[in-house]
């Protein structure tokens, strides 16, 4: 098992597992939007993508997004995405891929991650919490949807 940065090299494997995760949280399957959307992310280097291979088998994926931090003025990283196949699952694929975003976002001399998940995804929520991450008690999300 390797986990490596995706490149180009990657997009059917990364699209297939971003499809997934996209059904996994009740949207329908377009695997031709994912490969598009996955490649686009790519090509304009706007995310950084890890992914767990075995073999050539893709496992898991953990998709960022850089943004910036005004009060503290230092960069940061959204860890938008994260999916373990479900075959996969209970395996330390998640633990892996979350101690490789932390190493990354140190490495890019960030000063945080945030991520956010669903309420009833008590499983995510539980290994947030074992790797360190603290539920945000200071701050409302608010967001408008600005697309029906």
């Amino acid at each position: 098992m390797e986990i490596i940065k995706a490149s180009i090299e990657d997009l059917e494997g990364v699209s297939n597992l971003f499809n997934l995760y996209r059904m996994f949280y009740q949207q329908p399957s377009d695997l031709g939007g994912a490969k598009a959307f996955i490649k686009k992310r790519i090509e304009s280097k706007e995310s950084v993508i890890f992914v767990v291979k075995d073999q050539q088998k893709y496992l898991g994926f953990a998709q960022l997004y850089p943004t910036f931090s005004s009060i503290s003025m230092k960069k940061a990283w959204i860890l938008n995405d994260l999916y373990v196949e479900g075959e996969a699952r209970k395996q330390g694929i998640g633990e892996l891929l979350l101690n490789k975003t932390k190493d990354f976002a140190i490495e890019t001399g960030a000063k945080s991650i945030s991520l956010s998940t669903t309420p009833d995804n008590f499983s995510a929520q539980r290994l947030y919490e074992k790797k360190g991450y603290k539920r945000d008690s200071q701050f409302y999300h608010y967001e408008i949807n600005l697309i029906e």
